[in-house]
């Protein structure tokens, strides 16, 4: 076994003839990791370079990346000995199509302060680690560039998934860019810029992306202009689905001038809640909105930086704009998912995308639909609700690309302007109205478990079994209230309890914490 050995050019007395160049790719699929190993590999043979690729597939799902691998070294008539994988500590050049690639790279040390460069797009896409938790799971994006800093000798980072997108390329044509621009292989932008235009096919996106990543790695690109629109021409929030554009836009800048009147901290969280409850039913809802949120304005102050009002201006939109069936055809049926789709695919201009959603509805779901006294009805007869189950609690493929699918989906999403008489609206309103008096009760005694009570609504979340167990956890957290009152530290203590629960898929450790507070009551009452 041959042990691994760094550049020549490191060695004392080696000729930069025998040099082997190492280079690393990480990347998911879809990315075109394998593309641009074929494109490095051809510039190379280009240059007068003997060049070797090899792949290690990763797992699917983003709980692993491919890594493609390349060596090469100048043609001097011998015939090379290549290793098959990158090995630790001899890695010349670590590309990573996104910012936790390279953070994965750097931890199983193929990254190295003294000789690696180190180039990666700056974007994120969530791990599954990052989507399974139930609370918001995302990895610190700053940390990771900290330590690419000091981990590598020279860092190269900016959104090369933007750049692609915006030129209507995929990411390893900017990735190819910020490599020839970073002069770590030694040559030519001339050669990389053949290697593209031998694959045939998408050149001229490829060749944008290709250079405006060039320019950006060089530090040469022009700055992007910043361009302010009036405020009289931004789009309102569910224009287009509402009938009478006049009155909906005056209804509309009667609710942001009622925003703009709110304390100056509010108002940026105040502006999208609002955004966010009149895109999901209407102008009406929205002063709702602004109505409820108007009730926590009056008991907060400036003492207290607005916090409770703030906490209440997120969680009431988020508690507004529950999931039901309706949102869920509403947003499969909206062009803007189409088109994401497309993108996201890859779909080409007059290619035909065949789209199956998949539905399980319950009885619950199906009551919720109905209006609210024949919903009730249903529900308050076991015998009904089991028989009328049996028939819809099964799954159904829905193709979205037909006529009939995607009439079926429109047609549930249209439901939306009946919203307010079903049944779901009425559960759903009747909870929030509970939550949030509970909250505000607290203000005068304990203000910082007013907010705390508040962001207990984080908790809830999803549709059909999802949202049932969200909702459990929420139930479960409060009920710790009574145990806790009267403690200077209650506010924590609710804190803490919301964290495991966001923490913990299965409950054992909000379990345990109930318990442990229970203990802390029973020693305060001895």
């Amino acid at each position: 076994m041959l042990d691994a050995v760094p550049p020549f050019r490191a060695r004392a007395g080696a000729q930069d003839d025998e040099r082997v160049i190492k280079l690393a790719v990480l990347a998911v699929g879809g990315q075109g990791g394998g593309v641009l190993a074929d494109w490095i590999t051809d510039v190379a043979e280009r240059n007068g370079y003997v060049a070797q690729s090899t792949s290690v597939a990763g797992v699917a799902q983003r709980t692993g990346a491919t890594i493609y691998y390349v060596e090469m070294a100048r043609d001097t008539g011998r015939l090379p000995v290549f290793a098959l994988s990158p090995s630790q500590g001899d890695v010349d050049i670590l590309i990573a199509a996104e910012l936790m690639e390279a953070g994965r790279a750097i931890i199983r040390g193929f990254v190295t302060p003294e000789r690696t460069t180190l180039i990666a797009s700056s974007h994120r896409i969530a791990a599954v680690s990052e989507k399974i938790e139930p609370g918001d799971g995302r990895a610190s994006s700053s940390k990771v560039h900290a330590t690419a800093e000091a981990a590598s000798k020279r860092f190269i980072a900016f959104d090369m998934e933007k750049i692609a997108a915006d030129n209507g390329s995929m990411i390893s044509a900017s990735l190819l860019g910020a490599l020839a621009g970073s002069d770590a292989l030694p040559f030519s932008r001339e050669s990389y810029e053949q290697a593209i235009g031998a694959g045939g096919r998408g050149v001229k996106a490829s060749l944008a992306a290709f250079g405006a990543a060039y320019d950006r790695a060089r530090g040469t690109a022009a700055p992007a202009q910043k361009t302010v629109e009036p405020k009289v021409a931004q789009p309102v929030p569910g224009a287009g689905r509402v009938s009478g554009p006049q009155n909906l836009l005056k209804g509309w800048q009667a609710l942001e001038t009622r925003v703009d009147a709110a304390p100056e901290p509010l108002r940026d969280m105040a502006l999208r809640g609002l955004k966010k409850v009149v895109d999901y039913q209407d102008i009406a809802y929205g002063g709702e909105y602004l109505d409820r949120l108007d009730r926590a304005v009056a008991l907060d102050s400036a003492d207290h930086a607005y916090s409770l009002s703030i906490a209440a201006a997120k969680h009431l939109a988020n508690a507004l704009c529950y999931d039901d069936m309706i949102r869920v055809a509403d947003l499969k049926t909206r062009s803007t998912r189409d088109r994401r789709v497309r993108r996201e695919v890859g779909v080409k201009d007059g290619s035909i995308l065949q789209v199956t959603e998949y539905f399980h509805p319950r009885i619950e779901e199906f009551c919720g639909t109905l209006p609210a006294s024949l919903g009730s009805y249903i529900e308050n007869r076991p015998q009904l609700a089991a028989f009328l189950d049996r028939r819809i609690n099964h799954g159904r493929r829905i193709r979205t690309d037909s006529f009939a699918g995607f009439a079926a989906l429109w047609f549930i999403g249209g439901l939306r302007r009946w919203r307010r008489r079903l049944l779901r609206h009425k559960v759903e309103t009747a909870h929030l109205d509970r939550w949030y008096a509970l909250a505000l009760s607290y203000v005068p005694e304990d203000y910082a478990l007013a907010v705390e009570i508040l962001n207990c609504r984080r908790l809830i979340k999803g549709y059909s079994d999802t949202h049932v167990r969200a909702q459990s956890k929420f139930d479960r957290v409060l009920s710790a209230l009574d145990l806790l009152k009267g403690r200077t530290d209650a506010a924590d203590w609710i804190r803490r309890l919301r964290e495991m629960a966001l923490k913990d898929e299965k409950g054992d450790m909000l379990d345990g914490a109930l318990k442990t507070v229970a203990t802390l009551n029973d020693n305060t009452a001895r």
